[in-house]
């Protein structure tokens, strides 16, 4: 399993390979916990963050290697702590994703209009 330290954000395929769980499952697991919510892009394809990967690791633990059952897993994480279980929007989970790209297109328009010479 490989885990890129550099990069900040995972395309599904990307995680499926790294974590060894299939995109369906990783699909699935994310409409049973709500605390597993990671950002989506305006293409609506979702982009993992490195915590959504340390769950996603966590979750294969439980379920695979423990042998906990989904209502199971749940029941430990919450117990653990560390992952929140409120209900939240589709919204809430994208917002960190959702400022940092909008911050980060301000810069680059920043930068654009510096680069433009003027006649």
């Amino acid at each position: 399993m490989k885990i890129h330290p550099e990069k900040i954000y995972f395309k599904i395929g990307e995680v499926a390979n790294m974590t060894g769980v299939k995109p369906h499952v990783l699909r699935y697991w994310e409409s049973e916990f709500s605390c597993f919510r990671p950002a989506k892009t305006r293409k609506n394809q979702r982009i993992y963050q490195q915590k959504d990967i340390a769950l996603i690791l966590k979750l294969k633990e439980l379920l695979y290697q423990q042998g906990y059952t989904i209502a199971g897993a749940k029941a430990r994480l919450h117990e653990e702590g560390g992952f929140s279980f409120s209900e939240q929007s589709d919204d809430a989970g994208s917002f960190d994703a959702r400022s940092f790209l909008k911050e980060l297109r301000g810069d680059l328009s920043k930068l654009r209009d510096s680069m433009i010479i003027n006649p």
